[in-house]
Formats: structure tokens, C-alpha cells, sequence
């Protein structure tokens, strides 16, 4: 927020998007997106503070917290009839779902983004942008049944990157969610990471 550094990724664990308020959920404890958009929204004063979700499980707990406070939009793309079973039919005007089916590819998913996501973001203009990055959707990682690969992972952070640059001053933070498949898992960080590099 002070303008020292652009963006930051958050290579940590465990994730978080699974956690709500008062229940660990999933592999999640603390819900660590869900904390930050808090703190921003607290301590900067922000009125608008997107969130975009690509794990291959919606992040239910992170809906839930923000479900109805229009500060914050979540915009989410996820395996669906698959854990949490949550997601499908509960968005609003901020609350911006698009669920998959399994054996969807990079095609699909980029039309799901391009259909739902940015007209959305374009629309709310978010003083700052996170991302619960979850690389599970990828198709070399057997927790689930999408066929993402890296250079679609390298084009969503593009388009995100891009909404940032125009209504956040480029300020993005991502954290790590799901991902699962070690060497798929490394190869699509580093895909996302690069284009938030600017590499």
C-alpha cells in the first residue's frame, strides 16, 4: 500500500480459502486471503478490494466472510459437483462464480474468465486485487479432474495484471492455495510468478 514493491506472491502453506470465521476447514486453518482483504479494508481505508480464486475447489470460506459486504468481490473458477460441493448457485452482484466441469481445459477456463470475471472487474474497479493462486486445476495433478497448464496460469495472472494496472496502481497480492502435483506445481508458480515479475 505504501508503493515500495508492485505486487508480492506468498509462497506459503497451509492454504487458507476453505477457512471460515470460525471453522477450519479442508486443508485450511487460517484463511489467509480473507485476512488480508480484512486488513486492507481496516487499516488503508479501501472501499473496493477484489479477490480472484482459480484453485480447482471453490473457496468457500472466503465466500461466506465476504457473501454480503460489497467492499469486497470475489471472483472464482472451480471444479463443480466436486469438494466443498458449495458454489454453484450462491453469488450475487459481488460474488462472481463460475463453475467447471471436469475434464475442462485451458480453452474453456479462459472463456469462463474472459466471460465472467473481467466484465465484472472492469465494473467494480478494486483499489487493490489478491489472488488465492491454487494451482490444482492443473492436468498433471491427480486431486481433481481439470486439464489446466501452465500458460494458462501465465495468461489469468495476465489479465488480473491488467486490471491492477488500471484501478489498483498495479498492487497485487497473491498467496498460495492448492497444488498438490510437486513438479506441476513448481512449474505453474513460477508461470505466475514470471508475468507478475514482468519477466
Amino acid at each position: 500500500m505504501a508503493g515500495r514493491v508492485e505486487n508480492a506472491f506468498c509462497n506459503v502453506r497451509p492454504p487458507g480459502h476453505h477457512a471460515e470465521r470460525a471453522r477450519a476447514m479442508g486443508f485450511c486453518i487460517f484463511n489467509n486471503v480473507a485476512v488480508g482483504v480484512a486488513h486492507a479494508l481496516a487499516q488503508h481505508g479501501l472501499q473496493r478490494v477484489a479477490i480472484a480464486d482459480f484453485d480447482v475447489h471453490h473457496g468457500n470460506g472466503t465466500e461466506t466472510i465476504f457473501h454480503d459486504d460489497p467492499r469486497v468481490m470475489l471472483c472464482s473458477t472451480f471444479q463443480h459437483p466436486f469438494y466443498p460441493y458449495y458454489g454453484a448457485n450462491s453469488g450475487n452482484e459481488h460474488i462472481i462464480n463460475a463453475p467447471l466441469p471436469a475434464g475442462t481445459g485451458g480453452g474453456e477456463f479462459r472463456a469462463a474468465v474472459t466471460l465472467h470475471w473481467l466484465p465484472a472487474l472492469e465494473r467494480f474497479q478494486p483499489e487493490l486485487l489478491l489472488i488465492s493462486a491454487g494451482f490444482d486445476a492443473h492436468r498433471d495433478d491427480d486431486m481433481a479432474m481439470l486439464n489446466l497448464t501452465e500458460s494458462d496460469y501465465a495468461w489469468v495472472t495476465g489479465e488480473l495484471k491488467n486490471i491492477a494496472g488500471k484501478y489498483a496502481r498495479g498492487r497485487i497480492v497473491s498467496a498460495l492455495e492448492g497444488g498438490y502435483e510437486l513438479h506441476a506445481l513448481g512449474r505453474s508458480a513460477l508461470a505466475h510468478i514470471k508475468v507478475l515479475s514482468g519477466l
